[in-house]
């Protein structure tokens, strides 16, 4: 089916695949693409650009229109907009679509990473593109895919572009969270001094929640730990912003108000994209199991009994897996996950320091969520890698800037800037 909206005509596309591609017999998924294309250029022989969105569990974008980076790579590409396997219409995994025992299920999850997206990835290519190689544009953890496609078949790969997705290739999940908690207490100093009094409403809020029982509208208790994961989107260019105006509408007389309990409920419930706390330490396995890396590390002026209260960042606590509706499903699942070792590889550090596939990235100096430090470090380890090191973007910037984000990294590409 193809339908048109401004500047795009969108076809979808359906693609049976093996769920465990070393194992053709285990079974099949469906995995689903979208492909976005200038309306008076559908004839044309376009170059084909893969979009790897961030997560993991997330899905790609639903666009509106031709605008922001789609609409930029539209000027010269066909784009196909990928729902990696388990999200969006690719053979989802939600709460209501698992079942088995919790071994099961968490089997099956090893089989969600991004090895087997890039699998994938190759099969949808050979079937779109015959031999060609396309280009890929991998945001945040598509990144971290875009590494493993290097490592893997970089024969399908022509110019990668990256955009705050450069991953540690040694990293482990505690070389992560040791790095990212500093940088999310630091985000949080500065919001409280661009807001002062929210310091004074979160503490009022923790108190209140260690007082009287509050339930969001799905039923799930609100504690002082889940208020805190309201900080995950400090990182965010609007970030600030939203946790302010939600803070500031936080009251309704000595009652916590509705609007503030159902906001609270959408932003912190994982309803759309379970995966993403699943798998969330999974990305960082090589080898040895997580144990719950970000747990064990919580710095002590995170714990929710100290004051004054902080916002925690992108981590994921096994308290979710009790609290959070959409969670205790897979909470036997992932307490399997983050106690499995023997983990694959997922970079090839030889292939990679090999590699002559061009891979433009822009890596943003105050990230939260992905270390500059670690991306830079990677930059150097990887051949053929050009970098735009800025402060000027926060993590989202290919949402919010995307048109002048991919347009510099295709000039980079070319050339024009230099490295």
């Amino acid at each position: 089916m193809t339908v048109l909206l401004p500047g795009v005509a969108l076809t979808d596309h359906a693609f049976t695949v093996p769920l465990d591609h070393a194992d053709p017999g285990a079974g099949t998924i469906e995995v689903f693409a979208r492909e976005a294309v200038d309306p008076a250029r559908r004839g044309e022989d376009l170059p084909w650009l893969l979009y790897l969105q961030g997560g993991p569990g997330g899905k790609s974008p639903r666009p509106a229109a031709a605008d922001g980076w789609l609409g930029h790579a539209l000027r010269t590409h066909r784009v196909l907009l990928l729902d990696q396997r388990g999200t969006g219409r690719s053979t989802p995994i939600t709460a209501r679509t698992i079942d088995g025992t919790d071994a099961e299920l968490a089997a099956r999850l090893t089989r969600f990473r991004a090895d087997a997206i890039v699998a994938d990835a190759e099969l949808i290519r050979r079937e779109l593109c015959g031999d060609r190689p396309w280009d890929t544009l991998g945001q945040s953890y598509g990144g971290f895919i875009t590494l493993t496609y290097l490592s893997q078949a970089p024969e399908g790969l022509a110019t990668c572009y990256v955009t705050g997705g450069l991953a540690g290739l040694d990293a482990t999940a505690e070389d992560v969270y040791t790095r990212t908690y500093p940088r999310v207490r630091d985000r949080v100093r500065r919001h409280f001094a661009r807001y002062p009094h929210d310091s004074a409403r979160l503490d009022e809020i923790a108190a209140h929640l260690r007082r009287h029982e509050v339930r969001l509208p799905d039923g799930d208790v609100l504690s002082v730990r889940r208020l805190q994961t309201l900080g995950m989107c400090l990182g965010m260019s609007d970030g600030p912003e939203y946790l302010h105006w939600v803070l500031e509408e936080a009251w309704s007389g000595d009652r916590l108000s509705d609007l503030f309990l159902y906001e609270v409920m959408m932003a912190t419930g994982f309803v759309g994209n379970p995966l993403y706390a699943v798998l969330h330490e999974s990305i960082y396995a090589q080898g040895a199991a997580t144990a719950w890396a970000a747990h064990r590390l919580l710095p002590e002026d995170f714990h929710p009994d100290a004051g004054p209260t902080l916002p925690t960042g992108e981590m994921i606590y096994p308290w979710m897996f009790d609290e959070i509706a959409a969670l205790r499903p897979f909470k036997g699942a992932a307490e399997i996950l983050a106690e499995t070792s023997g983990w694959p590889a997922l970079y090839d550090p030889a292939r990679l320091a090999a590699n002559t596939v061009p891979v433009v990235a822009a890596v943003y100096y105050d990230d939260m969520y992905v270390d500059e430090g670690l991306s830079v470090r990677t930059a150097r380890a990887v051949g053929n890698v050009r970098t735009w090191v800025t402060n000027e973007l926060e993590h989202d910037g290919v949402r919010v800037s995307g048109a002048r984000v991919l347009s510099r990294l295709m000039d980079i590409a070319r050339g024009a800037h230099g490295s």
